[in-house]
């Protein structure tokens, strides 16, 4: 195909101990999928209708580089999230069906422009500018489902600058990963190449230029990386 403007380069993830990398199709997110961070942002759980967003796919930040402080925030705040990566797709699917697309997993940050939610929030305006900007979403190599051991008791932390800042299990999300990837295959068409960042537990704060962060999937993967 000829195109009439350079083709864009295509967005990837490297994959634990192989020279191949993961192809990124869309970014979706579920938000208040832990109840004790819901309860920190003064908001109530409703399992039976999820709340969903998207990023764009050149969003990632992958190998380790710097994520740049982004524009127009003053208040920058980190959320530590497993990733599950989609190596088929669907609609409609039922909670079994939905659980047989995870490609692999990895760990990532679910980057959020706080003053700007909170005034879009005040608006009752949608909140895109303040999670779907550029360099939003970073994020590990992703280790293949059948290398890797995930139970409700895997635990997530995230340290910045070696404090831990948020940490909690699987176990406590309020959808698993089936139910997550089963409500969205309600409302989207899910196809391999999509990742899913899992909603993130309490201990949500700022990051400021220099912090050092260190996200942890238990056992899984690990993300290191510097605010710039």
């Amino acid at each position: 195909m000829t195109t009439v403007i350079p083709t864009p380069a295509q967005p990837s993830i490297p994959v634990a101990g192989r020279a191949e990398r993961f192809p990124v199709r869309r970014i979706f997110c579920i938000g208040r999928n832990y109840a004790d961070h819901a309860r920190e942002m003064g908001a109530s759980v409703d399992k039976a209708n999820p709340m969903f967003f998207t990023k764009p796919a050149d969003a990632i930040v992958t190998d380790g580089a710097d994520v740049p402080y982004p524009s127009a925030t003053q208040d920058l705040h980190h959320e530590v999230e497993m990733v599950v990566a989609l190596g088929a797709g669907g609609s409609d699917l039922s909670v079994e069906e939905a659980g047989k697309l995870v490609w692999g997993y990895g760990v990532g940050l679910d980057l959020t422009r706080r003053d700007l939610q909170a005034q879009a929030k005040a608006k009752g305006a949608p909140w895109d500018v303040a999670k779907g900007f550029d360099h939003s979403a970073p994020v590990s190599a992703l280790v293949p489902a059948g290398e890797a051991t995930i139970s409700a008791g895997t635990r997530i932390a995230l340290e910045v600058n070696g404090e831990v800042r948020q940490q909690a299990t699987l176990g406590d999300m309020v959808l698993d990963v089936p139910e997550i990837l089963s409500a969205l295959s309600r409302l989207f068409e899910l196809k391999a190449g999509d990742i899913v960042y899992t909603g993130t537990p309490a201990g949500v704060a700022a990051l400021v230029r220099g912090d050092r962060f260190r996200a942890t999937l238990e056992g899984v993967a690990t993300l290191e990386g510097r605010v710039a």
